[in-house]
């Protein structure tokens, strides 16, 4: 009888790739524990980590084949589990302070091999609301932040006074900020006002 338990995870892995239920159940027996701690230092929610975790090992089962040889199974995890808490955080528009509790789960010296935050993916979501911006605000906004230009510079590059240069820019940030308190995306938030 095969004792799938002295296995070593890529060899579980190759069994998992060829439909080997015994195999999955032993992968899932190693990291769902972990998996479903690390989700819920992000969730916060019980519920909400229990629906992430079983996604994730749906997917694994239902896309096996799709496993690259060689793979870190616990990498593959942890990312597939991070994407899915993301996804959860836009789709639901979950606010308190997840992203922080993201950074510290992905900085933590047990996942290195966890890649670092999205840091793409939050900016796609920062820079579709600077884009939903009047226009003039907008190219205001995008002279201060984006250039890096003073109010003064601002000012006399469009031919308007500092003090229009100020308000649009107060504005701007009332305007994206809440935006992006409502997706927890509070560090993107900090990376504006630099």
């Amino acid at each position: 009888m095969t004792v799938y338990s002295q296995f070593p995870d890529a060899e579980l892995t190759a069994l998992l790739k060829a439909g080997d239920q015994v195999a999955f159940t032993e992968i899932y027996n190693r990291h769902w524990r972990l998996i479903y701690a690390h989700v819920y230092k992000m969730l916060r929610d019980e519920e909400e980590a229990k629906d992430v975790v079983q996604e994730v090992f749906g997917n694994l089962w239902l896309k096996a084949t799709n496993i690259k040889s060689g793979a870190n199974i616990a990498g593959l995890l942890y990312v597939s589990a991070r994407n899915k808490v993301f996804d959860l955080i836009e789709r639901n528009k979950v606010r308190a302070d997840y992203i922080g509790e993201i950074a510290s789960f992905l900085s933590d010296p047990v996942n290195s091999q966890v890649d670092t935050i999205d840091e793409k993916r939050i900016l796609e979501i920062l820079e579709r609301e600077i884009q939903k911006l009047p226009a003039k605000m907008r190219e205001i906004f995008e002279l201060s932040r984006k250039e890096n230009l003073s109010h003064k510079e601002i000012a006399a590059q469009l031919g308007i006074s500092e003090q229009t240069v100020k308000k649009q820019v107060q504005n701007a940030l009332k305007v994206i900020k809440p935006k992006l308190n409502d997706l927890g995306v509070s560090i993107a938030f900090l990376l504006l006002l630099r």
